[in-house]
């Protein structure tokens, strides 16, 4: 008697991150998902597909986490940056359990680009009041993504507007910002806000810089900010005087973590004062989604940014799939543009990296037709693969 063959689905992984400017990582991975089903139904070949929107814990964290979890972003009234009222979003789990926070939502670049960058004087208060609305609704967890920030104030800004009071020599509530840190003498927080305490802190991060020096958060992500060479000084020497003061105050010395320069140290306040746990933003992202099991599971992986450069295997979304994707599956890229030649593709572990331009194409012209042309370019590539 002979056993009939059984010829089983191939289980196709879609994590994608968003091609920012263009389409949101759920939609990205939706049209994935269409194209990869239209090519196995056009050979008829049987796909079993999971796709989840991806991030790297940085901007876009937050859409991709609450697209996954099915729940709508909600808006709180705060301030940006430079102090200026602005409507701002966190994302709330299914269950209510676990709030995702973006840095750049209430102290980020993009909020403050229509004016001169004030690099000395921008904070991080603005993000209390989304802490405090999730502190309200009685998450158990923070998840806090500390991409794209404009402020260099180690989460001084974030601290006070929790309750904390951060005086200089007289006793005075120092000015929002981290130029004036270096006069700073010594932080009350009778009255910071105790729920800060009782919740688990995650911390996405995806730089590993230190607080303080030549690869610090002033020194590396300043300039980028708009600091001078003076502010640069001036903003390390704050920092450097602000984890003096926290140390004495806690007896925890965490300056020199790695990532505790991400976002110009924002991590230093709450980390001091809180149980805090620094992670790659894509390892955070991917627990929180469940990726591991699912890239685990997978013959076929495809993932995807705007562009694919060598910086896509420094932490952010592709490096973290190739990480957690099982050995022998053979993982595809689409992108916006590639910027790898064949050997750093070959020793990344990527099968094969395309574009989504048919031909000469402006990046106007990219972005309006993103979507129809990442499901075309899905479509042939699965067509190839699954015949």
């Amino acid at each position: 008697m002979t056993q009939s063959n059984v010829v089983h689905p191939v289980n196709v992984a879609i994590v994608p991150d968003s091609f920012k400017g263009s389409a949101r990582a759920s939609e990205v991975a939706a049209a994935i998902a269409d194209g990869v089903q239209a090519a196995a139904n056009s050979v008829g070949r049987d796909v079993a597909i999971t796709a989840v929107p991806f991030a790297d814990g940085g901007e876009g964290t937050l859409d991709a986490l609450t697209d996954a979890w099915g729940t709508e972003p909600q808006s709180v009234q705060t301030t940006d940056a430079l102090g200026r009222a602005v409507s701002s979003r966190f994302g709330l789990s299914a269950d209510g359990t676990t709030a995702v926070i973006e840095a750049a939502e209430a102290a980020g670049l993009p909020q403050v680009s229509d004016v001169p960058r004030q690099p000395l004087k921008a904070t991080t208060f603005g993000l209390g009041a989304l802490v405090t609305q999730a502190l309200d609704l009685g998450v158990q967890k923070i998840i806090l993504c500390l991409g794209g920030s404009a402020t260099t104030d180690g989460g001084a800004g974030l601290l006070s507007a929790l309750g904390a009071k951060l005086l200089d020599e007289q006793e005075q509530e120092l000015a929002p910002g981290g130029g004036l840190l270096s006069k700073l003498a010594g932080i009350d927080v009778s009255t910071l806000d105790p729920r800060a305490q009782q919740v688990t802190w995650q911390i996405a991060c995806d730089v590993t810089n230190p607080l303080l020096g030549a690869n610090g958060a002033a020194a590396v992500f300043g300039p980028q900010k708009g600091a001078s060479p003076q502010d640069v000084e001036k903003l390390d020497a704050g920092l450097r005087k602000l984890a003096d003061v926290l140390e004495a105050a806690t007896g925890r010395k965490i300056r020199d973590r790695a990532g505790m320069g991400a976002a110009g140290g924002l991590a230093l306040c709450i980390g001091s004062y809180c149980e805090v746990e620094l992670v790659p933003g894509w390892e955070l992202v991917a627990r929180a989604i469940n990726a591991h099991e699912i890239l685990s599971a997978a013959q076929l992986v495809f993932t995807g940014e705007g562009r694919l450069d060598s910086q896509s295997l420094q932490g952010k979304v592709v490096s973290g799939v190739l990480q957690a994707a099982n050995r022998q599956a053979d993982v595809i890229v689409i992108a916006g543009s590639v910027a790898l030649d064949e050997a750093a593709l070959a020793d990344s572990g990527i099968l094969a990296a395309y574009s989504i331009a048919q031909g000469p194409a402006d990046l106007e012209e990219l972005s309006s037709n993103a979507l129809q042309l990442i499901r075309r370019t899905a479509y042939s590539v699965a067509r190839t693969y699954l015949r």
